[in-house]
């Protein structure tokens, strides 16, 4: 329980300096507060591990999430993003039990990044619903820089 209580805290002061740094105040229609939106350039990033930045390693086999190499083009493209300023948040289907040995990898391998999000659901099929602009891009296989292509989408009746 103290893990947890300390992970909480540094993700709370974390999340602390980011609001000051990346945020700005937001006001709904009838100028009612509303929840803050990122700076104009600035993008929040949530990537997945396994299969995104390294090979795929399913929970049952977290022996091996030790093992494994980074995507070296993941790597550079991921740092480079948080060098340019951008918010860069791991969203992945690894347990709470698998946080110490996740953040011992990623910094043994250099990554930058300001926060990890664990438990996401398995699986796959994901459609997010949010009142904030979301964006998906689908990893198959290489980061590079992102480029403009339109695309297809499901959107609510109007």
């Amino acid at each position: 329980m103290l893990q947890s209580i300390s992970y909480l805290s540094v993700e709370n002061t974390l999340t602390d300096k980011l609001e000051k740094k990346a945020l700005k105040n937001a006001v709904d229609a009838n100028g009612n507060a509303a929840s803050p939106v990122l700076a104009d350039g600035v993008k929040n990033y949530l990537i997945d591990i396994d299969g995104t930045i390294t090979e795929d390693v399913p929970n049952e086999q977290p022996e091996r999430m030790a093992l494994v190499e980074p995507f070296p083009d993941a790597l550079e493209i991921l740092n480079k993003w948080y060098d340019e300023g951008h918010i860069i948040f791991f969203f992945t289907s690894r347990t709470e039990a698998h946080r110490e040995i996740t953040e011992t990898w990623l910094n043994k391998h250099g990554f930058k990044y300001h926060g990890m999000v664990m438990g996401k659901p398995r699986g796959g099929n994901y459609h997010w619903i949010d009142n904030h602009l979301v964006r998906a891009t689908r990893f198959e296989g290489k980061f590079t820089d992102l480029v403009v292509e339109k695309h297809e989408i499901e959107v609510f009746k109007k």
